[in-house]
């Protein structure tokens, strides 16, 4: 007979890793899926988290580490899977993954955002080329190089600034005429001699010779187009973009109720629509999304869980 877990958790992120955590100590026999190879979620790309509590300035790969490691000092199961459907029965669920169906009583799903592309012309192609989406992971690659970022909200501005570290020049492109930001990053971003701006502006179309060379941008108030060339001393320059973000929840769409952007829509304890089914992190409908309040979402799902299980 195939073994039946008390909780499945799906993905792990800060919210993820924190339902771990929590079921562990609860005596939930849980296993948590998780496809990529290294566990954290969006947090282990983001250079620097300033404002989680007791660890301001703390390296956002440090920090997802920490979570992992308070994970496996518990014991709790991991296995490397990417989840392809979930069956739900009553008292049972089946979590289809590449790896073969795994089974349990309740599921935490966790699986978090990605950020959105930015649905342009040459984007896809020049992926990796010099367009990205991750400071963190490239920003070496644009050493004295110029670099442009498309987006004007937190992760726009805070990479925007780690990117100096390494860029000669860091030009923010926003398609309004102020940054939505909060104030102290803001404030920081206009202090810092490397960085320009491009208001009221978007990026129409990205191009090159196998690398980032050409990009169009087009004014949206006056519809002027303004075309950019890389320095021909540099051969190319670099386009991260940060407009947003999706939720990841193509597989569990139609089994659980979500708003009209995908986000799962849930109760404050967690709860979604289906009994034995919870979501917790930045995959949720919620007001903010921040790591410190997916933390409070794994804690508070898996609690629930431990304390449905009376009914079994």
């Amino acid at each position: 007979m195939e073994k039946t877990y008390d909780l499945i958790i799906i993905g792990s992120g800060p919210a993820g890793l924190s339902a771990a955590i929590y079921a562990q100590r609860a005596g939930l026999d849980t296993l948590v899926l998780e496809k990529e190879y290294i566990s954290g979620g969006q947090v282990v790309n983001t250079a620097e988290v300033d404002n989680y509590p007791g660890l301001p300035g703390m390296n956002g790969y440090e920090l997802g580490m920490k979570f992992r490691s308070h994970a496996d000092a518990l014991e709790a199961k991991f296995q490397i899977a990417e989840v392809k459907d979930i069956i739900i029965e009553e008292t049972q669920k089946t979590v289809r993954t590449n790896e073969g169906d795994f089974y349990a009583k309740n599921i935490i799903i966790s699986t978090g955002a990605s950020h959105r592309k930015l649905g342009v012309p040459g984007e896809k192609e020049l992926a990796g080329m010099g367009v990205s989406y991750c400071a963190t992971c490239d920003a070496n690659f644009f050493t004295d190089l110029e670099v442009y970022v498309a987006g004007g909200g937190d992760a726009a501005v805070e990479e925007a600034l780690y990117l100096t570290k390494f860029a000669r020049k860091v030009t923010i492109i926003h398609r309004r005429d102020e940054l939505r930001a909060a104030k102290s990053i803001q404030e920081k971003a206009f202090a810092n001699p490397k960085i320009a701006f491009l208001w009221d502006s978007v990026v129409e179309e990205v191009s090159g010779d196998g690398l980032l060379q050409t990009m169009t941008v087009k004014n949206i108030k006056t519809g002027e187009f303004t075309k950019i060339e890389a320095d021909p001393k540099d051969g190319l320059f670099g386009l991260f973009g940060f407009i947003g973000m999706i939720p990841n929840t193509g597989v569990f769409a139609d089994k659980v109720e979500t708003d009209d952007k995908g986000y799962i829509k849930t109760d404050e304890d967690m709860h979604t629509n289906v009994p034995g089914v919870y979501a917790a992190g930045d995959v949720r409908v919620k007001s903010l999304r921040q790591v410190v309040t997916a933390v409070a979402d794994g804690a508070i799902a898996a609690v629930q869980v431990e304390r449905s299980m009376s009914d079994y």
